[in-house]
């Protein structure tokens, strides 16, 4: 039986606290696939002022492998049928078999561009998700409603932090990993678009927020996330205070340097005359949605005076893959305030965290239809979720390095004769089994000191990757 209908088929969630029941989520075909994609040493190439080539790159693959879908005879409709996230410095897509061959050699393209055109290598990788299930890992997802033009995938099981790993281990990636292929020289990138102005915070600054809880057993991860989901709300307020992208904030941007960034990825050849020409068609193109937003002109199906909203409800702001994303609009005192908590939460245990702050933020666009299938990543400027992933990583070290002093420890004092009775002891699991989430392949109990003190912690969760 084919399984390429089974995401188009699953039924949505409502509330993104659904996130926090794994009961919502349903196991992906193991002859799926997990296409891993992101930018080495992304950064460094923020740190350099390539942010937003970064961004760029990351929702390119996502669109190169998702009009592989549209473009097939008797495909579904809509393209975003294919379960993906945008990761800031590059992304995840699962795709059933039927898709394999034409998404490599989109990705393929989209590694030479960006080698070309942006100087940067983009790392590809595509493992099956039967490799993470023999790994006793789980590829779980579900569809979350966002607007009428967009649901987004939401994962758990740590499948997909798995394959990530993979792929970056040089010990293990070069079954999986995928190398440019100057033969393939064609790739429809239709509907990416980089047209809006960074976007100013309504309250001051933006943060570009990374947690990943580590607590022990399903029912404690569910109940974090929730806790922390309603940490955010209790801090921030309501979903409309914080959302990042406002309707009034919302203006074309005209500029070539700005513009130049879509028109290399998607003018019709690398030669300069088309590139200028696709430029032109681009500042063009603003013009007449200017005027037709500015005077609310209704064309064909489309009614321009709602255009802007229907853009900020297709917005891609908060997220979950394995761990909790979201990029926020708030307060200085707002931030100090979350900041604590997590810290709080960090010290004892419960989970690890990457913040980065911005005082704006910029917008990436997949436009398939003007008023129907479309999604806006939205990301953190200079160096959103990439930074604040290096903070998260940091954290995650110290940690890993905290729990092997204490193995050791352990071991000193199970090798000495004992004098008294040893106070029970409950440690922290190690991160690899925490990046797993609420799996079901998590036991809900702590392990026991002689099965801990024999663990070492995984050597690919000590060093950081980037």
């Amino acid at each position: 039986m084919s399984t390429e209908n089974f995401y188009s088929e699953l039924p949505t969630l409502a509330d993104f606290l659904d996130i926090t029941n794994s009961s919502n989520f349903v196991s992906v075909p193991e002859d799926w696939y997990i296409v891993i994609t992101d930018i080495v040493e992304s950064t460094r190439a923020i740190e350099s002022g390539q942010y937003k080539d970064v961004n760029l790159l990351g929702a390119c693959s996502i669109v190169a492998v998702l009009n592989t879908v549209s473009n097939r005879a008797n495909s579904q409709k809509d393209p975003t049928n294919i379960p993906f996230v945008f990761g800031g410095d590059g992304a995840t897509i699962l795709i059933p078999p039927t898709l394999f061959v034409r998404a490599k050699q989109a990705l393929s393209v989209v590694q030479q561009l960006a080698a070309e055109e942006f100087g940067m290598d983009l790392r590809v990788g595509i493992v099956p998700v039967s490799v993470a299930i023999a790994a006793s890992y789980d590829v779980k997802v579900a569809k979350l409603k966002i607007s009428e033009n967009y649901s987004q995938s939401v994962f758990i099981g740590g499948g997909l932090t798995y394959a990530t790993e993979l792929l970056k281990d040089p010990n293990a990636t070069e079954v999986h990993r995928i190398t440019p292929d100057k033969s393939s020289t064609d790739v429809d990138l239709s509907g990416l678009e980089c047209r809006w102005q960074d976007i100013p915070s309504q309250h001051g600054e933006f943060i570009s927020l990374l947690v990943m809880a580590t607590a022990y057993g399903s029912e404690n991860l569910a109940n974090l996330y929730a806790e922390i989901i309603n940490k955010i709300h209790q801090i921030y307020g309501d979903e409309v205070n914080y959302r990042p992208v406002q309707s009034k904030a919302l203006n074309l941007t005209f500029s070539p340097k700005k513009l130049v960034k879509e028109t290399k990825l998607r003018a019709r050849s690398n030669s300069r005359f088309h590139k200028q020409l696709y430029l032109w068609k681009i500042q063009l193109e603003n013009l007449v949605g200017l005027f037709l937003m500015h005077f609310k002109t209704r064309a064909g199906e489309i009614d321009w005076g709602a255009y802007k909203d229907i853009v900020v409800g297709a917005t891609d702001y908060k997220k979950f893959d394995d761990m909790l994303r979201m990029v926020i609009s708030g307060t200085a005192a707002q931030r100090e305030a979350l900041t604590s908590y997590l810290e709080t939460e960090y010290k004892q245990g419960k989970l690890v965290y990457g913040l980065h702050t911005s005082d704006s933020a910029l917008m990436t666009c997949m436009v398939f239809e003007r008023n129907g299938s479309q999604v806006h990543f939205v990301d953190g400027a200079n160096g959103g979720y990439t930074l604040a992933a290096k903070g998260l990583k940091e954290r995650m070290k110290q940690k890993a390095l905290n729990w092997s002093t204490f193995v050791r420890m352990m071991r000193r004092r199970d090798a000495r004769p004992a004098v008294s009775p040893q106070p029970n002891l409950f440690p922290q699991p190690d991160l690899l089994q925490a990046s797993l989430l609420w799996s079901n392949t998590l036991s809900s109990s702590a392990p026991s000191l002689d099965e801990v003190s024999k663990r070492e912690f995984p050597a690919d969760y000590v060093k950081p990757h980037r």
